[in-house]
Order: C-alpha cells, then structure tokens, then sequence
C-alpha cells in the first residue's frame, strides 16, 4: 500500500476537479526555456484534447524528464493519469504541484481548491438527485460540473444513464463514446452503446459497439450474448435488403418476417420490417397487402415519407386515386423536394382524372396488373357477347355499337406497350385532346361507320364467324 498523507489524501479527493480547474496561466511560469520540452507540453495538450491519452501521456514524460522544475508538465501528466483511472500513478505528482514553492502558484492552487468545493457540492447533489431518480434535475447538475471537468468520465457516466432515463438516447450516446476513450477497457460503455442502437433498430451500429467490447475482453459474458443475436438479424437484413436489390420482393417480405421472429421485442424492429414490407408488397404489385401494412407503418409513424409513397402507389394500383392523392400530398409536407412524391402526385392527379373519363381496364373487367394473355382473353369474350350482329332492336344495336368499339379500343391500348404506358401515366392515346405532341391516330374512332372493315379477331375484313380456339 502506498501511504497517503492527509494533505494529499484531500488534493486527490477534488481529483479530477482540481486538475482541470487550475488556470492556464500555470503555463509559462517555471516552465523553462527548453523549446523542447514547451514542442512536448503543446503536442501531448493536443493529444489529450483529441483523447490519445497514452500518446500524450509519453509527450509528458519527456516534458518532465526535460525540466524537472516546470509544474505544468507534472500537471499535465497527473492529468492524463487520472484520466486512464491510475490514481497512484497521478499522486506524486499532484504532491509536486502542492509543494511547489512559488507563493504565486500556492495563491492560484488554493483559489483553485475554493472552486473544486463548489463543484464537490454539485457532484453530492447530482448523485441524491440520480438516487431520487430525478434524472432531470440530476442531468442539469452534471452539466456545470462537465463543462469544468470535461475529462470525468465518471459524471459522464452518469450523465449518460440520465439521458437514457429521460430518452435522450443521442446525447446518452455520446457521453458513452467519450468515457469509451477516457477509461481503458470501457466494455461496459461498448456494451451500453451497442444495446442503445440495438433499440433504436441501428443494427450495424449496434454490431460496430459489440464487436469493440469482444475486441477488449473476447470472453465478455454480455457482449457476447449480445454479439450473436445481432449478428444473426443484421444477416436477415442484409439478405433481405440483396433480395430487393434483385426485384425478388416476394422472398424479401419472407425475409422480413423472420426478421420480426429474431426480435419480437424491439419495437423499432418491427416498424423498421413492416416499412420494408410495405415498400416489397407496393413494387410486386400486391396492393390490399401493401396497403394494408403500409397502414400499420403509419399508424406508429404518421410522417413516415417512404410508407406514404409506397401506400400511395399502392392505392393507384387499386384504382383509389383520390386515397393516392392524399398520400403524396401528406409526403409532399414532409419532403418537398422529392421528385418523385412530386411526380407521384402528378401521375395520381391525370389518373383521377382519367377515370372520369373512360378506363380501359375497367371496360375489359381487368386489373391493372393484369397480363396480355388476361386481357386478350376478357376481350374476346366482351367482344362476342356485345358483338352488334347479336342485337336485332334499333337501339340496343346502337349501345352495342358503342359497347363494342370501347371494347375494341381498349384492347388495342391495352396490348400494346407504348399505349398502354401512356395510359398508365394518365394520357388517353384513343383521345386527341389529350394528346402532347401528336400520337396515335385511329380511323374507327367514333361511331359504328367508321368500324367497317376493322376485325378485332383479326387480319382482313369484318368477319361475323367466331372462332375462338
């Protein structure tokens, strides 16, 4: 044991208030003229700024080693000892800076001391405030006495715990990285901040954290338990994510769900899943699921843009357009500039107004998902149940006319690809008004007349036979 003299017993108790309270002005005075020894006091400060505790400590040594007389090195150098929690390390020299024979420097110590009893008092009172669990009142104390003592990790420590109490999960963060660089070994701060990014469905982040505890300590009971459950889902979601890449959106909504299976517990998770799945059902064309999921999602997220966006596409794929509307128009709140919400909405909004109008898919009873086998198959039938020829009655031959020309026209948009994209973006290419720049010109658009010699069957001139094997 390391007998400790009364005196010396009280300097170290205001440790490490004492040392990070002494002014600067320490600098210069006894410090010699040695422009090495000031190159090493400079270069070992910039370390100790930027955390490289055992970096700067060397710098020190050789400050010391230069000029046994200059105090700031020894300040300095009992600084970083504390800092890397080796207290008896730090007690020789913390005796020098107390022996220091300079009255100047007695005064400023003990001025010094006066302001370290104030925080002492801070620190008695932050500790009472965390016992009562006023986190709040408990933070706000370790505020003043961290913006003096920046280089304690335990109030730190402390303060991160008060900020995870309180939800304050991005300052609680960073205090945590600090103590990670303050005290060697912190596995307890990797740990903490790998859970913290874990709840907060940062997988990556939260295997980065786990993965520094195993690098100090491979047998860490906890960060290895932990290490294997996020491991096993950030695989899942790295699968998941290669499996949408590749348009296999179905096999990624199967990812996803056993995504939900290896963490059922995380909230976050599961929002973070859904959204995904919802983006899976909306791009394979699966829009009552897509909708249905996507509903979810904002249910627990009302501004979430990209669930907005995918229920959105998802409505106009069902026909809801006014509902698609609504949806980039609420994306479009929260993401102005987005291209594509604009261009979604714009898509939604000639939609709309389309169906006012005429649709083809609903003329042929199809889906708009449907194939062109699908739709070949709906306009065949139409086509011979509404044929004219079938009708003897004046006027029920009129509305067959009529019936049968829509039914040939949207067959003929339907199956061909570049017609039936425009109609998808909202442009009927069967209508001249709503033509940009030209397009398709049709001579049977109109009445019954202008059908003669058109075979929607086929090649040729009209021909009543129906044959449709």
């Amino acid at each position: 044991m390391v007998a400790i003299s009364p005196v010396a017993h009280k300097l170290l108790s205001y440790v490490p208030f004492l040392l990070v309270l002494i002014d600067l002005r320490y600098e210069g005075v006894n410090g010699g003229k040695d422009g090495g020894v000031e190159n090493h006091l400079e270069m070992g400060k910039k370390l100790l700024a930027a955390g490289q505790l055992a970096d700067a400590l060397s710098h020190f040594h050789a400050a010391v080693d230069g000029d046994p007389k200059n105090y700031m090195a020894y300040y300095r150098r009992a600084t970083v000892y504390l800092a890397m929690g080796k207290s008896k390390s730090a007690l020789p020299d913390l005796s020098k800076l107390k022996s220091n024979p300079s009255s100047k420097e007695e005064q400023e110590a003990q001025s010094q001391l006066k302001k370290s009893d104030e925080i002492q008092r801070l620190v008695a009172q932050a500790q009472s405030d965390f016992t009562r669990r006023d986190y709040g009142s408990a933070a706000s104390h370790l505020d003043i006495i961290i913006d003096t003592c920046v280089w304690d990790a335990d109030s730190r420590e402390m303060r991160a715990e008060c900020f995870i109490q309180l939800g304050e999960m991005g300052k609680a963060i960073s205090d945590l990285k600090a103590t990670s660089k303050l005290k060697s070994d912190n596995t307890q701060a990797f740990y903490k901040l790998s859970t913290i990014y874990y709840n907060l469905g940062d997988h990556e982040m939260s295997l980065n954290e786990v993965r520094e505890c195993l690098k100090l300590d491979p047998d860490h009971k906890q960060c290895f338990s932990h290490y294997k459950q996020v491991k096993k889902l950030n695989k899942q979601t790295q699968a998941a994510e290669e499996l949408i890449q590749q348009e296999k959106y179905s096999d990624a909504v199967s990812k996803y769900e056993s995504v939900m299976k290896t963490e059922p517990n995380v909230p976050q998770f599961i929002l973070n899943a859904k959204e995904r799945m919802c983006h899976c059902l909306s791009k394979d064309q699966q829009p009552a699921n897509a909708i249905s999921v996507c509903s979810e999602v904002l249910k627990a997220d009302p501004e979430n843009v990209n669930a907005l966006k995918d229920r959105a596409e998802a409505y106009l794929q069902d026909d809801q357009y006014e509902e698609a509307i609504k949806d980039f128009e609420s994306a479009k709140e929260h993401s102005e500039n987005d291209r594509q919400i604009k261009e979604g909405l714009e898509r939604a909004q000639r939609l709309l107004k389309q169906s006012q109008k005429r649709d083809y898919y609903k003329i042929l009873g199809v889906k708009r998902t449907a194939q062109k086998k699908e739709i070949l198959k709906a306009y065949r039938k139409l086509a011979q149940q509404w044929h004219p020829d079938n009708f003897q009655d004046a006027e029920e031959k009129k509305k067959a006319e009529k019936k049968f020309i829509d039914i040939a026209q949207a067959k003929e948009v339907l199956t061909d690809p570049e017609m039936r994209s425009k109609f998808d973006q909202g442009e009927d290419p069967m209508d001249p008004e709503s033509q940009q720049g030209g397009g398709h010109h049709h001579h049977f658009h109109g009445g019954w007349e202008n059908f003669q010699g058109f075979n929607p069957f086929g090649s040729g001139p009209f021909n009543f036979k129906f044959n449709f094997n």
